[in-house]
């Protein structure tokens, strides 16, 4: 069971990477992947607790990055797998992101601040050292205040784009971005390029522009994605001889995501392997 997307507390998971390394293995995953956003401070921890559990892992990010297309634009996610976590080019546009994603969360909590009882500070309790902070904290704050459920119904409404306390953040061009990945020795793959739910979705000749630019793959077996978008999404794969992969997209308490429930094909993985810079961890 190959699991290549997951979060933890260095982003916006609910589990430590320890923990969550703890809680891939017993739901019997056999390989995972930590993929945090714009951040690899939890590869040590992780590491640790993948030799303790015996699990393999792949020390991967989750990058913001920004597709744009002619009149508009649109916010991806590229998933970073084995990458050289120094390397000056892409941890520079990692650190911008993550200081901006910090900015912009102080807008949305001031513009929250005024019609709802959420502070900075009830952020902050949100977190801890070194998170990458984003709305899934957001979220959790004003679940603590009270003012919505859970993570789901704060996304859906308050904190979706368009609403009058969303605020944008700073993200790499998606071209750049692949090609920053794949200079750092990291094999990048498209994390879930068909979820609409989410906002507009690129189209096919975005994904051949970033194909061009040396894109590894499409995560196409995603939660997010109906049986019609895998299957379209295979075929584009499959026209841009790129890999297939599935994942969970797991964030612990924070969302439904469950470890397992997506999954990638051994040969898959030893392609990626092939590829990156780092060795997977067995």
């Amino acid at each position: 069971m190959i699991d290549l997307h997951t979060h933890s507390t260095a982003s916006d998971g609910t589990d430590s990477p320890a923990r969550l390394v703890e809680v891939a293995a017993l739901a019997g995953v056999t390989t995972l992947a930590i993929t945090d956003h714009d951040t690899t401070s939890g590869w040590p921890e992780a590491a640790e607790s993948a030799g303790r559990h015996r699990i393999g892992l792949v020390r991967g990010a989750e990058i913001s990055a920004l597709a744009r297309t002619p009149g508009w634009g649109t916010g991806v996610h590229l998933l970073a797998y084995l990458h050289d976590p120094t390397h000056p080019d892409l941890l520079a546009e990692t650190d911008r992101t993550r200081d901006d994603r910090t900015s912009r969360a102080r807008r949305m909590v001031d513009l929250l601040g005024e019609d709802y009882p959420i502070t900075w500070e009830d952020l902050l309790a949100q977190t801890r050292s070194g998170t990458t902070i984003g709305r899934p904290h957001i979220a959790d704050a004003l679940v603590a205040a009270g003012v919505v459920p859970d993570r789901d119904e704060a996304f859906a409404t308050m904190l979706r784009p368009g609403t009058r306390y969303y605020v944008g953040h700073y993200a790499p061009d998606a071209v750049a971005a692949v090609r920053a990945i794949r200079a750092a020795g990291g094999v990048p793959v498209f994390a879930h390029p068909g979820a609409d739910a989410r906002g507009r979705v690129v189209p096919d000749s975005t994904i051949e522009e970033l194909a061009a630019a040396g894109l590894a793959g499409l995560e196409v077996d995603h939660r997010d994605h109906t049986p019609g978008r895998r299957r379209r999404l295979r075929d584009v794969a499959e026209s841009l001889d790129l890999l297939v992969t599935g994942s969970s997209d797991f964030h612990g308490e924070g969302k439904k995501n469950r470890l397992g429930e997506n999954t990638t094909q051994p040969e898959v993985l030893e392609a990626i392997a092939a590829q990156g810079a780092l060795e997977v961890l067995r």
